[in-house]
């Protein structure tokens, strides 16, 4: 496909129907699945939409879920409906957004009272953040401040629902290789932001942390991590982790040895060294078990290989594990600044007792949603792949509704179709069709 035309290979209605039937039919598990559409106005030149930092590109909160995008005229635009329907109520907002630049993405979280809150069109820029107006609203209100402070220059936010029905919101502080990580608290009972950190991992102007956040059943945040000493992506280097038990004040090794703040390399915990130069790619995911322990999912090559291969890296039994998942063919090397054209997206993870999903997609095997699978652990040889889509999703890297896996274990991936010139460039693209693929266990 000549990636600077308009896509011609989105699912046709057959394709759609026939979904759940293919799917269906695969021997190893029982899965059913279905293709939601929610709008045909997607953004497609960049992949804004589709970059997995977005951490939430779907919410929901009771049985009412919501989406959001950039539009093909780059409007931020919401939808919702009811679960279980195929009608959505959609609403461009008053806001815009550079969505030629795809680190300027849309982060939506619903708070325990069931305001929906947004921040988006970030890449070191101001705060820009609003919420809707009531409960289970589309309609956003002006732009505010948080707490007022670290807010002028934002990159990458993140909004995390922690188990008290308050928000955590994170995002760098600073520049790419120069950076810190902020994390702010929402307080639903005061309607209010607090700071809790204005500099959790210090990159001491040396480097920065690009992180992946995940909260697990029991409210433990887990964070791990890769330093990066520069713009250069080549420059990432290891794999660090902490986590906290109290909403993010205090903050831990895996062996419970407190850490005194802020962290940095000096004082960090090391769940893999990788040297630089290794394609070790930064802002993939996390995961945890039912015990608390943490998996990280990501790829890098082997010294003695120019092919990056999918892992898991996992803590259990006082130690740190790793396995490689994939067996590609195909090398590529990561290099230089900006977003990057990759044949393979960044994976991300969810475990249910010993069943582990890992959403990926791979040029190798057409650029399709691809879920590599097993129920046998982390650690089992056992892994088997399906592919969820017939269509091509060149750009996309896989985001889902959190809020839905941790209440009721069912996947509801954000796909559309996107391209991306390598290096922050913007290419020619149609307006690309936005939908929702359920995939309940």
């Amino acid at each position: 496909m000549n990636s600077n035309t308009a896509f011609t290979n989105t699912p046709s209605r057959w394709v759609m129907a026939c979904l759940t039937i293919i799917i269906s039919i695969l021997p190893a598990q029982a899965f059913k699945s279905r293709l939601v559409k929610v709008s045909d106005s997607g953004f497609g030149g960049t992949s804004v939409n589709t970059a997995i930092f977005r951490a939430n590109s779907v919410a929901s909160r009771g049985n009412k879920q919501y989406v959001a995008f950039y539009d093909s005229d780059s409007y931020l635009t919401l939808a919702s409906r009811t679960l279980g329907s195929d009608k959505w109520q959609i609403s461009r907002s008053q806001y815009k957004g550079n969505a030629a630049d795809a680190h300027n993405v849309i982060s939506i979280a619903v708070d325990g009272d069931g305001y929906l809150h947004v921040a988006f069109d970030h890449h070191g820029h101001k705060l820009k953040y609003c919420r809707s107006v009531s409960p289970e609203s589309l309609a956003l209100g002006d732009l505010q401040p948080m707490t007022g402070e670290n807010e002028d220059d934002v990159t990458y936010p993140e909004f995390y629902n922690l188990a008290d029905g308050s928000l955590m919101f994170a995002y760098r502080s600073g520049a790419s290789g120069r950076g810190n990580l902020v994390l702010k608290r929402y307080d639903t009972q005061g309607k209010k932001w607090e700071s809790i950190h204005s500099n959790l991992i210090d990159g001491e102007n040396q480097r920065n942390a690009y992180w992946q956040i995940f909260v697990d059943a029991k409210g433990t945040i887990h964070i791990s991590w890769v330093w990066r000493e520069s713009w250069l992506v080549e420059t990432n280097h290891d794999i660090c982790y902490a986590r906290s038990t109290d909403n993010g004040k205090t903050w831990e090794k895996s062996d419970g040895t407190p850490y005194e703040l802020p962290i940095t390399a000096a004082n960090a915990e090391y769940a893999v060294k990788i040297p630089q130069n290794s394609e070790l790619i930064n802002q993939t995911s996390m995961s945890a078990d039912s015990d608390g322990n943490p998996y990280i999912a990501s790829y890098w090559r082997d010294s003695d290989s120019d092919i990056p291969q999918y892992r898991i890296v996992w803590h259990k039994d006082n130690a740190w594990h790793q396995k490689q998942l994939s067996n590609r063919t195909t090398p590529f090397s990561l290099k230089g600044g900006g977003t990057k054209m990759i044949p393979i997206a960044r994976p991300r993870m969810v475990i249910d007792g010993k069943k582990v999903y890992y959403l990926t997609r791979d040029a190798e095997s057409g650029s399709r949603v691809t879920l590599l699978y097993t129920s046998k652990g982390a650690e089992s040889d056992h892994w088997k792949t399906m592919h969820l889509t017939d269509f091509e999703v060149p750009a996309w890297e896989p985001t889902f509704d959190n809020d839905l896996w941790r209440t009721a274990r069912k996947l509801h991936i954000f796909v559309q179709p996107t391209i991306q010139g390598d290096g922050e460039k913007r290419l020619d693209s149609a307006p690309q069709p936005v939908y929702i693929l359920e995939f309940n266990l």
